[in-house]
């Protein structure tokens, strides 16, 4: 086999035929993972509702723009009959110590968190990531947030009620945060 010589021509139809290659691969890739992918995300909300507010025989769903952030949020409303029995808040916050943060915060009828259950986080690991364990966000059951000074979740260093995990303060403030603009915007689904 003949060496093809080296010019700025066949340097480019090289690299032309490489790029193409490797797109067609991850192209296919993406389409082989793309719904397993996004069954999975599904399945993970499913649950997440499921564990944050009580058992319920009807969901109603809704997007709602909050007025401190980019994103929408999305309510689920469980019904069991014609009565509320509570509200998944699926929430979030940039603020977090490696940014973007999604928590799902359930309330009761009454208002009071039930639960909450965390999503996707990229918080470092043995630190931040405690906040999905119980010893932090069970602080958060039974907590109603209207009878709270100034109506705001906090963590006890600015005053508020909420114990910060121990070198983690910035992921426990922003867990705060996404706490607060579920809270906020829970009502909001429904509407008229």
């Amino acid at each position: 086999m003949a060496k093809r010589e080296s010019s700025l021509k066949n340097m480019i139809s090289t690299l032309l035929v490489i790029t193409l290659v490797a797109s067609a691969a991850l192209a296919g890739v993406y389409n082989l993972t793309k719904e397993p992918i996004a069954a999975a995300t599904k399945k993970k909300t499913e649950n997440a509702i499921k564990e944050v507010i009580p058992p319920f025989d009807r969901l109603e769903r809704f997007a709602v723009m909050p007025s401190d952030g980019p994103d929408s949020l999305i309510l689920y409303k469980g019904y069991e009959g014609d009565s509320i029995v509570g509200t998944a808040v699926q929430t979030y916050t940039y603020k977090g110590f490696s940014g973007y943060i999604s928590i799902m915060v359930g309330f009761n009828a009454d208002g009071s968190i039930n639960d909450i259950a965390v999503l996707e986080h990229k918080e470092t690991p043995g630190l931040g990531t405690k906040m999905a364990e119980p010893k932090f966000k069970d602080q958060f059951k039974n907590l109603n947030i209207a009878q709270l000074t100034n109506q705001k979740v906090k963590v006890t260093k600015d005053q508020g009620t909420i114990e910060a995990i121990t070198a983690a303060t910035i992921s426990s403030r922003a867990f705060c945060d996404a706490v607060q603009r579920a809270w906020e915007n829970q009502k909001k689904g429904g509407e008229k």
